[in-house]
């Protein structure tokens, strides 16, 4: 399946999503691009929209590859991918070093995208995250524990695009996963988007003022 942009993305993944309508869901985002998607779903589903932010814990020598992956909370949650740890050679120095410099990240995104808005009510409702892909999922299973902690009554995983081998590894972390397209042959998010383009701050900032709490 290729998708126009996120929002056509959003749309569709809107209609696959309307059976929760009626239970008056939360919708958490992952930003940046995966916000975009989670708009149309929320207005869809006039739903609220909140945020979950997450950081990957890249490699100090080759900062794309994941060795683990950071979300925000009262607690930040850490998930870390022990193989590639161990693979590398990384210290536990090293680790602590990369995470240190990732949160000082999350919580500049927490101030510039948040400030003092107050944060959407997920205890005890539907929660849906969302982004625009997901291809090896590190990122995504720090999101799913730090939402976890906020105690939802259900939480549903919902995103356009991501490998059939990771959406099974992580449908027991979730009580639901809504994925229109499972490829064998992935590659890439990108590839499946004839516009893929980088999202800035401020289109989220736009986007979350567009949803008050």
């Amino acid at each position: 399946m290729l998708f126009q942009d996120r929002t056509d993305a959003g749309r569709k993944l809107a209609k696959a999503l309307l059976n929760y309508k009626s239970r008056h869901p939360v919708i958490l985002a992952l930003p940046r691009g995966g916000v975009l998607v989670a708009a149309e779903v929320a207005a869809e589903l006039d739903a609220p929209l909140d945020l979950l932010l997450v950081r990957k814990i890249g490699l100090p020598s080759q900062p794309e590859l994941a060795m683990g992956a950071m979300a925000d909370g009262e607690e930040p949650t850490i998930v870390r991918n022990d193989e590639v740890i161990e693979l590398s050679g990384v210290s536990e120095q090293e680790f602590e070093e990369v995470c240190r410099e990732e949160h000082a990240e999350l919580e500049r995104r927490r101030q510039r995208y948040l400030g003092d808005r107050a944060r959407s009510e997920v205890k005890g409702r539907v929660a849906i995250i969302i982004d625009d892909g997901i291809a090896t999922g590190a990122t995504t299973l720090a999101a799913i524990k730090a939402a976890r902690k906020r105690e939802p009554k259900e939480l549903v995983l919902a995103i356009p695009v991501a490998p059939l081998d990771t959406v099974k590894r992580l449908h027991p972390e979730v009580d639901a996963i809504v994925c229109l397209d499972t490829p064998q042959d992935f590659g890439a998010i990108g590839y499946f988007y004839r516009d893929f383009r980088q999202i800035n701050d401020d289109e989220v900032i736009a986007i979350l003022r567009r949803f008050p709490r």
